[in-house]
């Protein structure tokens, strides 16, 4: 398989065991009450990773955990085939009447409730027929945002620490710029393993975030990726590509940011046929990669260009 659409793999030196991200993680933002079934049918129709977070206002971690659970049960999945995020969300980000913590208690404090909120809804010691004995844990636990200062960050960051590697496995920061990037894996004691960020216009698509990742062996997730980009999905490299694989310019879109390297998408269609044209056009992206080097690298070259990323950069 090549590179560009294989799963990557998470530098995660405390783990005795490596870790792997599919291209696409199903994202469950905004889901509500559909978030058992959606979760469900991604799971069913070729997803293995999905990012949830303990953020009430915008997900629904406990409804993510039941669709996980059905489709162990329904043996569409194994747990230790699955690739399962969650985020800590500070009082910045969430409902005042819809928290998984006490706003008043200490943010430590505050971070501890929220983690055992989310490992309470990961358990599934009553579904896993392959192994019981192996308690519940978060693959990723992501820093929804940095805190107000650096030294909250590294507050939250240290107190996240404390989990990994048992229960949970790696951590990762999300909506991070550059700076306060470098800062925290200088600090970190577990350096950050995923940044999870809008991919757009308005942060010249992270070039320089994603750059840094790539040194430094952290996997880039991109969301806002459709919705952000009208322009780009519109674009002549799109088109091109849409054109040459027979799928659609969304999907395009997909292919040529995976193209970036070291890139996963976070894809939250609730689209049943578009679940599985996603896949399917990584399928045959990945075909056309392999068969046509010359013409692919030609388009992807272009496309970098389009969003202003030196060719190789």
């Amino acid at each position: 398989m090549s590179s560009i659409f294989g799963k990557l793999v998470l530098e995660s030196p405390h783990l005795k065991s490596t870790v792997k991200l599919p291209v696409f993680l199903y994202g469950t933002a905004w889901k509500k009450e559909a978030t058992t079934e959606l979760v469900y049918q991604a799971l069913s129709n070729g997803f293995t990773a999905v990012d949830t977070a303990a953020q009430p206002k915008h997900y629904r971690e406990d409804l993510v955990a039941a669709g996980v659970s059905k489709a162990i049960k329904e043996g569409k999945v194994r747990r230790a085939d699955l690739y399962l995020q969650t985020k800590f969300t500070s009082i910045h980000g969430q409902d005042p009447d819809r928290l998984p913590y006490d706003p008043q208690s200490p943010v430590p404090d505050q971070v501890n409730a929220s983690v055992i909120s989310s490992l309470n809804n990961f358990d599934f010691g009553a579904t896993l027929g392959e192994d019981d004995t192996v308690g519940p844990y978060i693959d990723t636990l992501v820093l929804h945002s940095p805190m107000p200062t650096i030294a909250e960050t590294l507050e939250v960051w240290h107190t996240l620490e404390q989990y990994v590697p048992r229960e949970i496995h790696n951590l990762g920061i999300s909506n991070c710029n550059l700076f306060t990037l470098m800062d925290l894996h200088e600090r970190a004691n577990i350096k950050p393993a995923v940044v999870q960020n809008r991919f757009y216009a308005d942060t010249k698509f992270d070039i320089g975030v994603r750059k840094f990742c790539q040194e430094k062996g952290i996997i880039y997730q991109a969301f806002w990726t459709l919705s952000a980009n009208p322009g780009l999905t519109r674009s002549p490299e799109v088109q091109q590509l849409a054109n040459k694989l027979g799928v659609s310019p969304q999907a395009a879109l997909y292919c040529l940011v995976l193209g970036l390297e070291n890139v996963v998408i976070l894809n939250g269609t609730t689209s049943l046929v578009n679940m599985r044209d996603d896949w399917e056009a990584i399928g045959k992206a990945e075909a056309y990669a392999e068969a046509n080097p010359a013409s692919w690298n030609e388009v992807n070259t272009a496309f970098r260009r389009r969003i202003g990323q030196v060719t190789g950069g």
